[in-house]
């Protein structure tokens, strides 16, 4: 049985509302395949994410409008090469469910440490309000 190719977006650069709509299209454009000719049903979705200057909630949207414009095609949206600090902001709002995420490739690490390192960046430092934190109290206790 032939493997089938999987359907690829690439994101790179700085993702601002602007582009948000133009990368939909893109990706209505992949799955409709060339000259409107529709692609295997099976082919799966993926978009990669490696070349993202940063991570923010303009971002998380646009992956939010992007899982979207795939699930309207019956198919799932995978992110490849994530970095900790998207993984972070998917798992705060809840997307990490919505889409299936492959965390980045590096050599020194394998994949589930990655992952373990995206959910603890970050955490070390005392919270304000945290009860750990000895550089003042909270707000009506002494």
């Amino acid at each position: 049985m032939a493997a089938i190719d999987p359907i690829v977006l690439v994101v790179t650069g700085h993702v601002t509302r602007d582009v948000v709509p133009a990368l939909c299209t893109e990706l209505e454009t992949l799955l409709n395949g060339p000259r409107g000719t529709a692609l295997d049903p099976a082919a799966p979705v993926e978009c990669d994410v490696g070349g993202v200057d940063r991570a923010d909630l303009v971002l998380v949207e646009a992956v939010a409008r992007l899982a979207l414009v795939a699930r309207r095609a019956g198919r799932q949206l995978r992110l490849r090469r994530v970095g900790p600090e998207l993984q972070g902001l998917l798992d705060l709002v809840g997307l990490a469910d919505v889409v299936a995420l492959e965390g980045p490739v590096s050599p020194r690490e394998s994949p589930p440490e990655a992952a373990r390192a995206g959910r603890t960046a970050g955490t070390s430092a005392p919270r304000p309000g945290n009860s750990a934190s000895p550089r003042s109290p909270r707000p009506g206790h002494r």
